[in-house]
């Protein structure tokens, strides 16, 4: 892809809507696929309660609309204002209790393991049934579209054709904790074929800083998936 084609596909745009200021895709094909859409808001005259604690609402008791849910609060069930990136919020918005509980989760994808996908990491690249592997670097393109993959060859996998992410562990963590990964199946579409292509990402052996980082990106690659699904089915 050209320089000038990756410009116009990384654009954006300010919009206002009644949520707030947004920083959007100037396309919207090219929004991110972990992304969600703004949420219809319950209309004022449906909700003359409070949905959380039932107060009733009146001059002194207002009404808000949580910017995540789009339900209808007093302000004690809806007063905190959280980053919600998610939907490309360019300040922090009113969100409800349990909106702001999991929006406050989900920064920590953005804050961390969102970096720790674009700055990639090696892995041996096992593509479908062949007995042939190969090193490449594994990395989240910059507009989070595609999963970019580099050796002695090129591969680009579109991450909203992805269908299964599947994290391969062995062994167990001192004190009961968590299996280690040691690397990752993933089942995906490729535009224009029949049927679905599959391949196997594989940490290395060596236990150094290239496995922690291959280690710390599969991580960061199943919470990305969780994030995906929940997209889709928005």
């Amino acid at each position: 892809m050209s320089s000038g084609v990756a410009a116009r596909h990384d654009a954006k745009k300010l919009v206002r809507s009644p949520s707030g200021l947004r920083m959007v895709p100037e396309h919207r094909a090219f929004g991110s696929p972990f992304g969600l859409e703004e949420p219809q808001w319950v209309p004022d005259k449906e909700c003359p309660r409070c949905m959380q604690c039932d107060a009733k609402f009146d001059f002194i008791t207002r009404k808000h609309h949580c910017r995540r849910c789009g339900k209808c609060f007093c302000d004690r069930c809806c007063s905190q204002k959280v980053p919600l990136r998610r939907m490309c919020f360019v300040d922090p918005v009113r969100q409800c209790a349990e909106c702001a509980l999991v929006s406050h989760r989900e920064a920590e994808f953005y804050d961390r393991q969102l970096k720790v996908l674009l700055s990639g990491a090696t892995f041996t690249v096992t593509f479908g049934n062949s007995e042939k592997s190969e090193t490449m670097v594994c990395r989240l393109s910059n507009n989070q579209r595609c999963l970019i993959l580099d050796g002695d060859s090129h591969c680009e996998i579109e991450v909203a054709h992805i269908s299964t992410v599947q994290v391969l562990t062995e062994g167990f963590a001192p004190g009961g904790g968590n299996a280690r990964a040691t690397g990752m199946f993933l089942q995906y579409t490729v535009p224009g074929t029949e049927g679905e292509a599959q391949l196997k990402l594989t940490a290395g052996e060596d236990a150094n800083t290239s496995r922690r980082q291959a280690t710390a990106w599969l991580v960061a690659m199943h919470k990305a998936a969780k994030l995906l699904y929940e997209s889709r089915d928005q």
